[in-house]
């Protein structure tokens, strides 16, 4: 034969077509019918990409761009029950790369939210804690230390108490009295005032309010209308979602729900993240519960939609593209989601600990919500504080608390007693604070002088033995690694950053090496498409203001 040569296409085997014709018609199914088939075969093979395409209708070259995008999705056989040993900041300090050469086909992972029980290992859809001796033991999430006396916590109020995860223990501690109040003697405008009273603005790291953006979605055109609850959160030193979604499930969906009756949402959507599939399966029990208590299903209804391991997916526009299978890439803005969201409809995107924060705000009220935090902020925080430091957890503190406060009072001070040298804000996006300026209290106002921000609560401390250009060279890897590669000034930004913190490239002068970080960050802050390449320059920005002799020792080094 010569000229044009025909497709082959061979039939589709039945159980290909089983998994297909199971999801082809649910709202969002291409996430969930490549989980199917990377559960049931332990990867993603050729065959199974091909059903998915022809079942879906998405081209093949694109569904193939889409899925390699993501970390764990395998390719090869048995990819999946491969260890993945997470290798972030915290875990690498305490020894993570000896864990990967111990354990047999390990590869690495980027930060997989369990900084305050490290070293933790996915394997298949089972999490294990890694021992000294690399031995690997399953351990549940752990739980947030207690409150410190006299203070009062919102999401955190209940959650140590007995079988909270379920829909009886939610009950018995005053579970579902807040949707039941709106639903028999409310209305959406008393609840859209209640929440603007309360000051409440976003726990995922942007602080928008919350009651601003349900009131958009409320009054936007066109339907119908959608809540995502955005718990994929991949930010290093960041696992505050975890445990609230582990232990205190209920909260989140009576969130979402209240959510849904402000705004008149009818379909709401989890997007978990990959590394919690534990998690997967509270959420999937708590919503089996609601649902057969009349609670979904009724008008709303929600579904539970796991992402495959992509850190922009955090971003909130990627996350509505990744949800519509297409590719993760962040959306240009305007138009935002609030008007064109999911399927370009109406959507409002809330973090996990803003929707927990819904119920108890209903029940007690904005004037109480206000006044748990100190001075003029309003509520509390919840801070994962994770590494050199001797109580590392989940704690949920009054927003201007001072930081030293919860450092030194709370959680012990400085890991074995060594001295704090300095401590990450936001994760790793809000770069390093150190010396005097570790004295800021927590909130935004206090931590945006000091040129960072508390964002979603990630602090991570390191103490006086770290070698801070290591540290922000981890940190600027992990940040080139997870660039999505839409635009250049982060693509590009993050690889040079890189560069020159490890001493490969750059100039040999420090007063030379400085000026051309500067304009680095000033391209990629002002020209990067989303918040990956506007933060990452804080990094190496809070590196030369706080470390200015160990960054000309790296310089002078290079000679």
């Amino acid at each position: 034969m010569s000229g044009n040569r025909a497709t082959i296409r061979l039939p589709m085997a039945e159980s290909d077509r089983h998994l297909v014709d199971r999801w082809k018609g649910e709202e969002a199914p291409l996430l969930p019918l490549l989980h199917a088939f990377h559960d049931r075969d332990g990867h993603l093979s050729e065959q199974a990409l091909r059903a998915v395409s022809e079942g879906l209708r998405i081209p093949l070259a694109e569904l193939y761009g889409t899925v390699t995008f993501y970390h764990h999705f395998a390719r090869e056989p048995g990819g999946a029950l491969e260890p993945r040993v997470c290798t972030g900041p915290v875990c690498r300090m305490r020894g993570a790369e000896a864990v990967v050469g111990a354990l047999e086909g390990a590869v690495e992972m980027p930060c997989s939210g369990r900084c305050d029980d490290p070293i933790p290992v996915l394997r298949g859809n089972e999490t294990f804690v890694a021992t000294p001796a690399a031995e690997l033991e399953p351990r549940p999430t752990p739980l947030p230390p207690p409150s410190a006396e006299g203070v009062e916590e919102c999401v955190f109020r209940h959650i140590r108490a007995p079988h909270r995860d379920t829909l009886d223990g939610y009950r018995a501690t005053g579970g579902y009295r807040a949707l039941d109040r709106m639903l028999g003697s409310g209305s959406p405008d008393e609840l859209l005032d209640l929440i603007d009273a309360s000051g409440l603005a976003g726990r995922g790291g942007a602080g928008f309010p919350t009651g601003r953006k349900w009131r958009a979605v409320r009054d936007a055109d066109g339907g119908p209308k959608t809540v995502v609850c955005n718990a994929d959160e991949g930010e290093p030193g960041c696992f505050k979602d975890r445990v609230l979604m582990d232990y205190d499930p209920h909260a989140v969906i009576e969130g979402m729900l209240l959510a849904a009756f402000a705004t008149g949402a009818t379909r709401g959507f989890i997007y978990l993240r990959y590394e919690y599939p534990e998690t997967a399966d509270v959420l999937a029990h708590a919503l089996d519960e609601a649902r057969g208590a009349g609670y979904l299903g009724r008008g709303v209804d929600i579904h539970l939609r796991r992402g495959a391991g992509a850190y922009i997916c955090g971003e909130e526009t990627s996350l509505l593209n990744s949800l519509e299978g297409e590719h993760p890439f962040p959306r240009n803005r305007p138009p935002y989601p609030v008007t064109h969201g999911y399927l370009q409809t109406p959507t409002v995107v809330n973090n996990v600990e803003t929707l927990a924060s819904i119920p108890p705000i209903v029940t007690e009220g904005a004037a109480w919500y206000r006044g748990l935090g100190f001075g003029d902020q309003a509520g509390t925080k919840v801070v994962s504080l994770s590494g050199d430091v001797e109580r590392p957890g989940n704690y949920e503190v009054p927003l201007g608390l001072p930081l030293a406060t919860l450092l030194h009072d709370w959680a012990g001070g400085g890991r074995g007693g060594r001295r704090i040298q300095a401590v990450t804000m936001a994760g790793l996006s809000g770069g390093f604070l150190a010396g005097d300026d570790l004295d800021v209290t927590l909130d935004e106002p206090s931590i945006r002088a000091k040129k960072s921000f508390l964002g979603a609560g990630g602090v991570m401390v390191f103490d006086e033995s770290r070698d801070m250009v290591e540290v922000a060279l981890d940190a600027m890897r992990f940040f080139a690694h997870e660039s999505c590669g839409k635009c250049f000034p982060c693509r590009i930004g993050t690889r040079r950053l890189v560069e020159r913190l490890s001493g490969e490239a750059g100039p040999r002068e420090v007063e030379s090496w400085i000026d051309e970080l500067s304009d680095l960050h000033r391209t990629m802050k002002s020209t990067s498409a989303c918040g990956l390449g506007q933060a990452a320059p804080l990094v190496t920005e809070s590196l030369i203001r706080y470390f200015p002799e160990r960054v000309r020792t790296l310089v002078e080094a290079r000679r």
